[in-house]
């Protein structure tokens, strides 16, 4: 293994699908894990008998030190190199899932649920770093691509996995297969870690500010909200887009059911389609501007224009597959933001954006609370929009401010 925190050789083009997988494994796994509880909390209600607002602490607490630790430990993936930081934390996180099944009592529950978020913590900050530094940059944009697919893919996989291993061999054997599963990916990238490379580190004398002033300038703050308010607005359609449907134009359950499917279909769609874009294209902001109106277009139809089941669950489809487009050349203008030798750092506070968002769904809830879902959409869409706004400052000043650099 070449000696971490220095300059590497990139991998070859023919090792960067290999590179991919297993980051997007790992990836994969973190995903998987956060929602792997959710569909235990019926059969923990009754073995430990706690309430289920009890039970969403786990999932809540697991969400909340990943988001508030990635920042941190994107300092030390730039300064001691990401490859390590990965291995410990996918094992941290695997171990700690495993474990639960030994659990006593759902306190001890809790503590492993936050030793598993401090492994998942690492994995934005040492993915993207590690990704930066190993793809060729050809493919940059479908490696990142990859990466968001297998996250979705996790998340998509744990319940049904998750309830069909619980109902056949019981919650606790479930919990250990599935932690288990994370030792032999563990080991796999220890075996090619040959083909992980860090991030090139700068000159000193030529490196931007750094550590904290680079966080809190404007531009990063900016882009900040932007993954803040996207995530937000996709949450809340995620989460009541049914009974927003069913209110206004009695869409039955089932229906809306489709209608959410067909919405993760476009969205996983749209991600694939968004890293092919990526990688021949320089004109990531004029896309991500493009696809996100066109999905707000389509948000605001379903809310003001009646229409048949299926022509909404198009139409839901639709706006999916624009905002899953636009993401991928979201990621990949953060990385040209980001100056040489601190993507751990700045992935890791950015990122924290997107449980910030998912967290802050309620507040979009509330106006179905007061009788108001004709709002719903529209507050999504303006959501959307406002996120756009920032984007385009924050592009624009991370590109004065790269200009403004002496030459290397």
């Amino acid at each position: 293994m070449p000696p971490q925190g220095t300059a590497t050789t990139p991998a070859e083009p023919d090792r960067d699908w290999p590179i991919i997988g297993l980051i997007g494994t790992g990836h994969f796994l973190s995903h998987f894990y956060m929602l792997c509880l959710a569909p235990l909390f019926p059969i923990w209600k009754e073995e430990f008998g706690v309430s289920y607002t009890t039970l969403g602490f786990s999932i809540a607490l697991m969400s909340t030190i990943t988001a508030v630790l990635q920042t941190p430990v994107g300092f030390l993936v730039d300064k001691h190199g990401a490859r390590r930081f990965l291995v410990g934390g996918t094992l941290l996180m695997a171990l700690s899932i495993s474990a639960m099944a030994f659990a006593p009592s759902f306190w001890a529950i809790l503590a492993l649920a936050a030793l598993s978020g401090i492994g998942n913590s690492v994995i934005h900050p040492a993915d993207y770093a590690i990704l930066a530094g190993s793809i060729n940059k050809t493919r940059m944009g479908r490696a990142f691509s990859m990466h968001t697919l297998t996250g979705n893919l996790g998340f998509a996989a744990a319940p049904p996995i998750i309830a069909a291993l619980a109902l056949a061999m019981g919650w606790r054997q479930a919990l250990l297969l599935v932690g288990l599963l994370g030792v032999p990916v563990v080991l796999t990238i220890l075996w090619q870690s040959r083909i992980l490379h860090d991030q090139v580190k700068p000159r000193a004398e030529a490196a931007p500010g750094t550590g904290a002033s680079l966080l809190l300038s404007r531009p990063m703050l900016l882009f900040f909200v932007f993954f803040w308010l996207s995530s937000m607005a996709s949450s809340g359609f995620q989460a009541f887009a049914i009974p927003v449907m069913e209110t206004l134009w009695g869409l039955p359950v089932a229906m809306g059911s489709y209608l959410l499917t067909g919405f993760f279909t476009g969205n996983i769609l749209g991600v694939l389609a968004g890293g092919w874009f990526a990688d021949r294209s320089k004109k990531h902001g004029v896309f991500v501007v493009g696809l996100t109106l066109v999905a707000v277009v389509f948000i605001l139809a379903l809310g003001a224009i009646p229409m048949p089941g299926i022509m909404a669950i198009v139409v839901a489809a639709l706006a999916g597959l624009a905002l899953g487009a636009s993401r991928t050349p979201r990621d990949v203008m953060v990385k040209d933001a980001a100056p040489p030798g601190q993507i751990g750092k700045v992935f890791g506070f950015i990122s924290s954006g997107l449980p910030l968002g998912g967290a802050m769904t309620p507040a979009v809830g509330l106006l179905l609370d007061a009788g108001l879902a004709h709002w719903v959409l529209p507050m999504v869409a303006g959501l959307l929009l406002l996120s756009l706004l920032c984007m385009g400052t924050a592009r624009g000043e991370a590109r004065r401010a790269a200009a403004a650099l002496p030459a290397e």
